[in-house]
């Protein structure tokens, strides 16, 4: 999903060299206080950074033999540091590394796209304003109804993306946790102590109760939170889509110079891109499915999560900035075509002032049941 509306620093940030780096840097946290406490020399952590590289392609090479990834990690900087690497990994499982490295992942993931619900928020407030004197029709059923605001419209988005910006900021707060409680979260070797120091070098806070694993409702609510934001900008997309319809086509999406709409009917102007972002909305929700079944792992720990979280971590964040970048862009350029919006406010001569005529005969005396009965049949004759 790299393409001109994705941000690089999203991909790179997944990429094995960030990813190995954020286990580096879980290592040497750890370490620094372990040698402040004298348990380990108090020059190991310097001198682990001042050599030790992330190797990628030796880690890969070695992974191959040793079938364990983490174990290839330490086992490529002990390479390197020499007779100091005896400390590497100290009193830590493989869990305590890769669970509080995911967990920046996957913060550092979330601010970027908190970041980029600002740019939408600003767009979808100057269109509100833009349009708010622009009545439109509007629709229940895709029917007509009673008129409507057409900067209403894009007002109502932005109260429920603000709404989605609390929820992302709720989950990046409950994702802000790391654990270095050892084999099955029983401080077999470090102290409860020395965690929270190392995870404050970190800017995480300490899991409350971990078994060798960080417990994984907390990842199921981020990609929760990341398929509603992605069901948000389906419905907006969904609007879209029915707004450019031909026999309605009140807005239009960019359509560049040299773009083609068809290979075989060249007067084609497609809503490709509020298309695409209900497809991807789809996407958003399988993955929130996936980390639900996450979360009912057999006794302190099993592997069945790692495999899931290798895909949809990524490609859940990826895609999730990635949409809101691309809505922000049709947002900003999308046309509205006013004379088409007066035209089907115009359309049934105002027969949707129907409701008032039934208020006015209830007040001129009338039953409710026999005033609607007589407006009814008067508008569905007309």
């Amino acid at each position: 999903m790299i393409d001109r509306y994705s941000r690089p620093e999203m991909a790179k940030l997944w990429n094995d060299q960030n990813r190995f780096q954020k286990w580096l840097d879980v290592e040497l946290a750890v370490l620094k206080v372990l040698g402040e406490k004298k348990i380990v020399p108090a020059n190991a952590a310097g001198k682990i950074r001042a050599k030790a590289k992330i190797k990628v392609s030796r880690i890969l090479e070695l992974e191959e033999t040793l079938k364990h990834d983490v174990i290839a990690f330490t086992h490529s900087i002990s390479e390197q540091v020499g007779d100091v690497g005896r400390f590497f990994h100290y009193g830590l499982t493989s869990s305590d590394v890769v669970d509080t490295a995911l967990s920046l992942l996957l913060k550092e993931s979330l601010e970027n796209i908190l970041a980029a619900f600002g740019d939408l928020d600003r767009v979808l407030v100057q269109q509100a304003k833009r349009y708010r004197s622009l009545p439109c029709m509007g629709r229940t059923h895709g029917i007509h109804a009673e008129p409507t605001s057409f900067g209403l419209k894009f007002l109502g988005w932005v109260a429920e993306f603000r709404r989605q910006r609390v929820r992302l900021e709720r989950a990046l707060d409950g994702i802000s946790v790391g654990k270095l409680s050892g084999a099955v979260g029983a401080y077999g070797a470090l102290t409860p102590e020395i965690e929270i120091k190392a995870l404050g070098i970190l800017g995480l806070r300490a899991e409350s109760v971990a078994t060798q694993v960080l417990p994984r409702d907390r990842h199921a609510e981020v990609f929760c939170t990341l398929a509603e934001i992605g069901a948000s900008i389906e419905r907006v997309s969904v609007e879209l889509r029915h707004l450019q319809r031909t026999e309605v086509r009140e807005l239009e999406e960019e359509f560049s110079a040299g773009q083609k709409g068809s290979s075989a009917m060249p007067h084609k102007k497609n809503p490709i891109s509020a298309e695409n972002l209900t497809g991807c909305a789809r996407l958003l929700r399988g993955y929130a499915v996936s980390a639900l079944e996450n979360v009912a792992l057999w006794h302190e720990r099993d592997i069945s999560h790692s495999s899931v979280e290798r895909v949809i971590a990524p490609d859940a964040t990826i895609l999730t900035h990635y949409m809101i970048v691309r809505l922000t862009g049709v947002l900003r350029k999308v046309h509205v075509r006013k004379e088409n919006v007066l035209r089907n406010l115009d359309q049934t001569h105002g027969i949707y002032f129907s409701g008032h005529v039934l208020l006015k005969l209830v007040e001129k005396g009338l039953s409710r049941e026999n005033a609607y009965a007589i407006v009814q049949k008067r508008a569905h004759e007309a």
